[in-house]
């Protein structure tokens, strides 16, 4: 087990290394001079030589890097340039949020996906629908299938609030009808990514023999399936979920400032539009420590549960 865990950590350190890499420079180098993109168009030279002196700006990128990694080991994110806060009384208040609608629409995803492709009875009906929805899942974008959501649910139809959010305090009615939307839109590319994962696997162990001596057995096609064919197809799904787990902040980007959502994406959006460089950074940062920790993760359970894959 700490070989395993030894031997992931060992891939896992210099890939988030190259990562907050990338990720400084992009921000810090490639997007102009952060004192010029703050101040605007009309800044004169001496303000933005100022602003720069005040914030570090001046300095060479790898000194301000090493700064920002030292800080960041330390969970220090320092202030918001737009609002003054730290960092962490930003972003925490951000978190529960993002982290519901995530992981509502990753459980509804997975269920979905498992649910519609073990299903035999009229297979020759649902198995093509369930692909074609998986197919709509990866193929149309968040943005464009929020948007034809609430065209239908909420202009059309007028059943649903097209944006904002309303926390449990208001109401259990009234937050569902404010996440329903929201919720649908982000787990249709999880939808679709499990649904393909989960078929191919099913595909492969329905030819298996024991699932040919339990049809010929007499058990019904269904139990078969949910009794015998999906236990042992669900272990490349319970791998990709962990995978999709890291990503669920990043996911929910443009899902949460489509519909004005309070949360992490939200927060992101308009870091980037005020060029909040300590919030954006602190996000990425955060993003990039849960796709590599659940990345870890998922490899390292599916070793444990399937003691034949070996790591190479």
């Amino acid at each position: 087990m700490m070989t395993l865990v030894g031997r992931r950590l060992l891939w896992g350190v210099p890939s988030f290394i190259l990562v907050t890499i990338l990720l400084f420079f992009s921000v810090a180098g490639m997007l102009g001079s952060p004192a010029s993109l703050m101040l605007g168009r009309d800044a004169t030279l001496q303000a933005i030589a100022e602003l720069n002196a005040k914030y570090g700006f001046d300095r060479p990128l790898l000194t301000q890097y090493l700064e920002w990694m030292g800080k960041a080991a330390s969970s220090d994110f320092e202030k918001s340039f737009s609002t003054h806060q730290t960092v962490a009384e930003a972003i925490l208040p951000c978190l529960p949020v993002t982290l519901e609608i995530g992981l509502a629409a990753l459980a509804l995803a997975t269920l979905a996906a498992l649910l519609f492709n073990s299903v035999t009875t009229a297979r020759a009906v649902v198995r093509p629908i369930a692909s074609a929805l998986a197919i709509v899942g990866l193929t149309i974008p968040n943005f464009i299938l929020g948007l034809g959501l609430i065209y239908l649910f909420s202009v059309k139809l007028g059943w649903l609030p097209s944006v904002g959010w309303a926390p449990w305090s208001a109401g259990i009615g009234q937050h569902l009808t404010h996440i329903l939307l929201p919720v649908l839109t982000l787990s249709a590319y999880y939808y679709g990514a499990i649904t393909l994962v989960y078929q191919a696997e099913y595909d492969v162990v329905r030819q298996q023999l024991f699932v040919k001596v339990a049809r010929a057995k007499g058990i019904s096609e269904l139990s078969v399936s949910f009794r015998h064919v999906l236990p042992n197809s669900v272990l490349p799904v319970i791998t990709y979920v962990g995978l999709l787990l890291g990503q669920l902040m990043g996911g929910a980007v443009v899902t949460e400032a489509l519909f004005s959502i309070p949360g992490v994406g939200g927060l992101f959006v308009s870091a980037i539009m005020a060029r909040d460089y300590p919030v954006m950074l602190a996000i990425g940062m955060i993003i990039i420590t849960s796709v590599v920790v659940m990345s870890m993760i998922a490899d390292i359970v599916y070793t444990l549960v399937n003691p034949q894959i070996r790591l190479d």
